[in-house]
């Protein structure tokens, strides 16, 4: 059964003309999901970041809550796995909120178009 469903739009614009992609990736990026973003060329960094916040946006809206104790940006990391599927990966405090939810399985889905990033986020309990 669905628990809840979310989406988010994100305007590249506003991510580019940002003071320091550094100091936001920092705020909102999980440890594994910002060695990734080091990794990447300067030019694709504005892209993941907006991509990686907007599914964290998503899935804040999903669970009808917003970022708030214990569910914060870096606490929900968007992972991809082998197959280039982005997945989400929780901490050890927001997996045990969510499993109390009676939250069992999560989906979320990236797009990306020319100025626009988008990301939907399926709860299912």
């Amino acid at each position: 059964m669905i628990y809840g469903i979310g989406t988010d739009l994100v305007d590249l614009d506003r991510i580019r003309k940002m003071k320091s992609l550094s100091s936001f990736a920092n705020k909102i990026l999980g440890t594994q999901e910002l060695e990734h973003y080091d990794e990447l060329p300067e030019g694709s960094k504005p892209f993941y970041l907006g991509k990686q916040f907007a599914g964290k946006e998503a899935f804040v809206k999903a669970l009808g809550t917003g970022f708030k104790e214990p569910i914060f940006p870096k606490e929900v990391q968007i992972l991809r796995n082998s197959h280039g599927k982005p997945e989400f990966l929780l901490s050890a405090a927001a997996k045990s909120y969510v499993e109390g939810l009676g939250i069992t399985k999560s989906h979320v889905s990236l797009a990306d178009e020319s100025n626009h990033l988008l990301a939907f986020a399926v709860l299912e309990t």
